[in-house]
Parts: structure tokens; C-alpha cells; sequence
């Protein structure tokens, strides 16, 4: 799943493990899990790290690693750029994570459909009535279209199933009807949003109205297809909850996680502590967006729900610590241990597989997965991939995130930069995390686990 595609490069990271080890500080916290003797809790991973940045492969990586409750594993190498004076990276340094956004901003839905809000098989056109009438494409080639066969439902846009298409992978008449109307929820560099913003429309509903007037690819519930499913979903959370989307996920996720390092845009004051992402030639690196000039300083025309947040790896670390806990973390629930629990288990409609490619920079992935809100779900335990249960995605600039509630472990993995599948740091950083993790005497692929 990840490594397919820009903006998407996410998914397949799933067996991404754990990673996450800290940068030297570790809090020490009484358990039955004894501990390495090396000075560093992760010494393989961080072994692998160091020399990711010796080797010049990128400027500097964060990974957030955990165990049940013990506490995070944090482990920074390196500096947030290449430029003289750049600040070292760290758990609180701010990263793009592109689609990691997407789980949130599923999350966002799952809360609604807990408040009574929302159903799953909802159909969107009640509560964005162009939405209603929605017709499907009769070929790639032609905007020609016939009614389709069933309306979009919260269901299909929190996996990928409404027959949405995506910039990013649409193609022939349909993606130039997106390029005209501006249909392009992500920005990369000010360059590119400057064209971007002649014609994007400059409020969320208005980006989903704008959707809703072109053909779908697919009739709804037939078939995964990436899309630009969560952005939609963005203008659904918005209008249900008569809050702004961004509002809404301010107040029932970041504030009572105390995630005080997840952004929109970048205030001027934390430039510092943000990473320059970089495009990869070779083994030549090209600043793509420099962080003190980023196209993130200034607000979005709206907030994308599928690639628009800046976090740090401890922020993302204590969203995946919530769904590791069903809904808790630190006295704050979030939500029931019932709505996550529905949240990452397979949402696909029935009938449907969850299809993308299975190969790519970082090996095969051959464990059998589903969808859930707004991520992988893991289906069957194979050597190369996460236990049963795991859930979580990636994003376009090499970030990396997931969850296994039932075998207590998650990891986050912080990089920026451009193609994200460049180096097979999900692959190498399992095989170093099973290692380090057997230190401890915890062994992550030790049984079936469950969910």
C-alpha cells in the first residue's frame, strides 16, 4: 500500500512494526519486560538509523516505538536538513505526513457515528445533497455517464469504495475535468500552489460540491479504489457536527490527547523544528519544500482530510497509543473501546477485496488485508507482515504508521522526502525492531492475535 503512489504512499507500510525508538531518552518505567544491556533500547534500529543518515540517505528520521503501556521508544538521528545550522530532528520535530492524515480524519467520522450523527451505510446525500444523484463514467475515455447504481455511504468513503477518483491516479477526460475545476486536495511546494489556487475552490463544501458534479469510476460499494474519499469525508464530518472539520478534530482528538504538535499550517515561531522535505535524484537530494519558506506557513484553502496535517512523531505516537488502549490514553477517552474497535476492523462492503499492489520497493506483502476507517487492516498472519489486527497507513513523504491493539505494540516511523518508497525502511526496520523487540522478551508475531 504504500509505495504506490505520491501522495498516497501509504498503506502496504503496514509491516512498518513498531518502529519507533527514541532519541536516547527513554523514560525508565518498572515491568516484567527485562531490558538489553546496550545503551540503546533499540540498539539494531537504532543502529539501522544511524547509519541512514551516515550514508546520507536522508538528513534525519524519528521512530516512535511501543510496548503495552511501557513508555515510548523514541529514536532520532540526524537533522530536519542538509542546511548548515538545522536543528537535530527529535520527537517533537514537525514532519508532512501526507495520508497518514487519512486515519484521522476517519477517526473524526467514527466519532460522529458514536454520537448518533452518523451511520456506517449512511448515504452522504443526506447530508450533502449534491451528493444525491450521482452518476458512474461508461469508460476511462469518456465523461458519458449512466446513474449509478446505489448511493455513496460514510462506509464507502472511509474505504476507498465510493467510486471516487484521485488526482493522483485518475487519467483521459476525467482528471483534466479535475485539473479545470480544481479538484487537487494536497499542496507540495508554494510553486505548485500558486497554480493550484487559480482554480481550487476556497472552502471544504464547496471542494466536496465541485466532486459531486463529475462521474464516479465505479458504482459505489463495487470495488478499492484509492481516492479522494477522505477529503469528502472532511465536508460530511463538517457539516453533521455544525462544526469546521479542522475544529472538530481539534476538540475531540488533539486536545484530549494533548497532540499540541499537529498542524494545518505552521506558525512562524516553530520553524525550527520543521523538516525541509526533499525530492531524491539519484542519490542526489533537491530541497522540494524548504521549511522556511514552505508552503505550510500560510493556511490551506481548506484542511485536507486525506494529506494535509504536519505532526511530530510523538503526537502521532500518542494517536496510535489511544487506539492501541480502544479509545483511552492518560485518564482521557476518546472515544468507546467499541467505536475503535469497529474503527479498525474490516469496513469493506461485502463482496469487495481490498486490492492494491502487493510489491514494490520494499518487498512482497502477501498478508491478506482489508480496510477500515481510513486504513489497512491486517487479515492473516504472514512472516513478512503484521500480526492479525494491525491497522494503520503512510504517507507520500516516506512516514509510516501502525497499531496492533491485540498484541499491544504500534510504531511510527518520521521522514520527508520524495519518491517515500526510495529505501525499504519499512522492510529493514521490521527485521531490526523483531530483533531488538526479542531483547525484551517480546516476541510481536508470537501467536495469532485478534481483534
Amino acid at each position: 500500500m504504500r509505495r504506490f503512489f505520491g501522495p498516497i504512499t501509504g498503506g502496504l507500510i503496514l509491516a512498518l512494526l513498531a518502529t519507533s525508538a527514541t532519541a536516547r531518552q527513554e523514560t525508565r518505567a518498572p515491568g516484567p519486560i527485562s531490558r538489553p544491556t546496550s545503551a540503546d533500547p533499540l540498539p539494531t534500529t537504532a543502529a539501522l538509523y544511524q547509519s541512514y543518515v551516515a550514508s546520507k540517505k536522508m538528513p534525519g528520521i524519528v521512530g516512535a516505538f511501543g510496548m503495552a503501556n511501557r513508555p515510548t521508544i523514541f529514536i532520532s538521528e540526524g537533522k530536519l536538513s542538509y542546511e548548515a545550522g538545522a536543528s537535530a530532528a527529535g520527537p517533537d520535530s514537525l514532519w508532512r505526513v501526507y495520508s497518514m492524515t487519512k486515519p484521522i480524519a476517519g477517526m473524526a467520522a467514527m466519532l460522529l457515528i458514536e454520537d448518533g450523527k452518523l451511520q456506517l451505510d449512511t448515504p452522504i446525500g443526506d447530508i450533502l445533497p449534491a451528493f444525491k444523484n450521482m452518476t458512474v463514467q461508461l469508460g476511462e475515455n469518456t465523461l458519458e455517464a449512466r446513474p449509478a447504481a446505489r448511493p455513496i455511504t460514510v462506509r464507502h468513503l472511509l474505504t476507498h469504495t465510493a467510486g471516487l477518483g484521485y488526482n493522483i491516479l485518475t487519467m483521459g477526460p476525467l482528471l483534466e475535468q479535475y485539473n479545470k475545476n480544481g479538484i487537487a486536495p494536497a499542496q507540495v511546494n508554494r510553486a505548485m500552489e500558486i497554480e493550484a489556487r487559480k482554480t481550487r475552490p476556497t472552502s471544504l463544501q464547496e471542494f466536496a460540491n465541485r466532486v459531486a458534479a463529475l462521474p464516479l469510476t465505479a458504482d459505489p460499494g463495487t470495488k478499492w479504489s484509492y481516492s479522494m474519499g477522505l477529503d469528502v469525508l472532511g465536508a460530511v464530518v463538517e457539516k453533521a457536527s455544525g462544526m469546521s472539520f479542522d475544529g472538530f478534530i481539534q476538540t475531540r482528538i488533539f486536545d484530549p490527547l494533548k497532540m499540541r504538535s499537529s498542524l494545518w499550517t505552521v506558525p512562524p515561531g516553530e520553524v525550527r523544528r520543521f523538516a525541509t522535505n526533499y525530492m531524491i535524484f539519484g542519490e542526489n537530494h533537491s530541497p522540494l519544500d524548504a521549511a522556511a519558506t514552505s508552503v505550510w506557513l500560510d493556511p490551506p484553502s481548506f484542511p485536507y482530510g486525506g494529506s494535509g496535517l504536519v505532526m511530530s512523531a510523538r503526537d502521532y505516537d500518542r494517536f496510535l497509543h489511544m487506539l492501541q488502549n480502544y479509545g483511552e490514553l492518560d485518564g482521557a477517552r476518546v472515544m468507546k473501546a467499541e467505536t475503535a474497535k469497529l474503527a479498525m476492523s474490516n469496513l469493506l462492503p461485502a463482496g469487495v477485496e481490498f486490492t492494491m499492489i502487493r510489491r514494490g520497493a520494499d518487498g512482497p506483502m502477501d498478508a491478506k488485508m482489508g480496510f477500515g476507517a481510513g486504513g489497512f487492516v491486517v487479515l492473516e498472519d504472514k512472516s513478512n507482515a503484521m500480526n492479525v489486527g494491525a491497522y494503520g497507513w503512510g504517507g507520500a513523504a516516506g512516514t509510516v504508521a501502525w497499531v496492533n491493539p491485540a498484541r499491544k505494540v504500534r510504531g511510527t516511523i518520521m521522514v520527508n522526502y520524495f519518491p517515500g518508497e526510495k529505501w525499504p525502511i519499512r522492510e529493514e526496520t521490521l527485521k531490526t525492531l523483531f530483533t531488538d523487540m526479542a531483547a525484551y522478551g517480546f516476541k510481536p508475531q508470537a501467536g495469532r492475535g485478534g481483534r
